[in-house]
């Protein structure tokens, strides 16, 4: 056994210990004060790629998410502009028929013809307000919306639009109808069912493009509470193994710097050959 006051190899190894104990302490440490075991790609640089596209994926979904319920809000306008259509038509109906009645009076068609024409106005003010987020499925001016449906945005659903302004295909009652007369009321009952017909049809088109929005919604959801319960399981630090690894190390760097502190006592014993 040799001794040397310029080398001290026991301290050296005991040193060596201590400082990789102290590596470790300090990860552990940073595991339980970030609750993450990858915090960056420096604690583990492919989990931390596969997690950071995961990512991007549930950033995505959540576009996706905002995309779904502008449109799905923009549809739910053109129906509720749809259904006041549907009952104003209702009541222009019963106009027309009661307006239809041989016996009425002049005076009373007159009075029953400026509700008529009150109710009919009303079915334009309806179709020009049905605008959301600058979109206005009722009044002619685009032929459908279009959401995003997956997180690369290459994927998209679409509704057509339903023009429901007066003299329209769907709503053949002309901006300019009357029940001034007998005979033209008699001659509109029939245009106000065609309508009529026409616009609860459109209605459940309408209908069925929010449930395609809807559910396309909840998928997404489902898609990104997935991806980031996956992206917990690769980066998670488990709290409780950390706990039990903390309490380890700490104890384990507490006998590191009691061996450091003999193995360098060790040279002091080399005076005593000098006595």
């Amino acid at each position: 056994m040799s001794f040397s006051v310029n080398t001290n190899t026991g301290a050296l190894v005991a040193l060596q210990y201590l400082s990789s104990t102290q590596s470790q302490l300090n990860a552990t440490q940073s595991h339980i004060n970030s609750g993450l075991k990858v915090a960056s790609a420096r604690d583990d640089g492919s989990i931390y790629a596969i997690a950071q596209n995961q990512r991007g994926a549930v950033a995505g979904y959540a576009a996706v998410q905002d995309s779904l319920s502008r449109a799905s809000s923009a549809v739910d306008v053109a129906l509720s502009a749809g259904q006041s259509i549907s009952d104003l038509l209702i009541q222009l109906k019963t106009k027309a028929l009661a307006a239809a009645d041989q016996s009425l009076d002049t005076a009373s068609r007159q009075a029953m013809n400026q509700d008529f024409v009150a109710l009919r106005d009303q079915i334009g003010t309806i179709v020009k307000n049905a605008s959301f987020n600058g979109f206005n499925l009722v009044d002619g001016s685009t032929t459908q919306i279009t959401a995003l449906s997956s997180s690369d945005g290459t994927r998209r659903i679409t509704t057509a639009a339903q023009n429901m302004k007066l003299s329209g295909s769907i709503v053949t009652l002309a901006s300019t109808s009357s029940i001034s007369t007998q005979s033209k009321a008699s001659t509109l009952v029939a245009t106000i069912q065609t309508s009529l017909t026409n616009v609860n049809a459109a209605l459940a088109k309408l209908s069925s493009g929010v449930k395609k929005f809807s559910i396309q919604a909840g998928f997404a959801q489902k898609l990104s509470d997935t991806l980031t319960a996956g992206i917990g399981q690769l980066v998670d630090a488990n709290m409780a193994n950390e706990s039990a690894m903390l309490q380890s190390l700490q104890v384990k760097q507490q006998l590191g710097v009691q061996a450091l502190s003999i193995a360098n006592q060790a040279p002091s014993t080399i005076l005593s050959l000098f006595r």
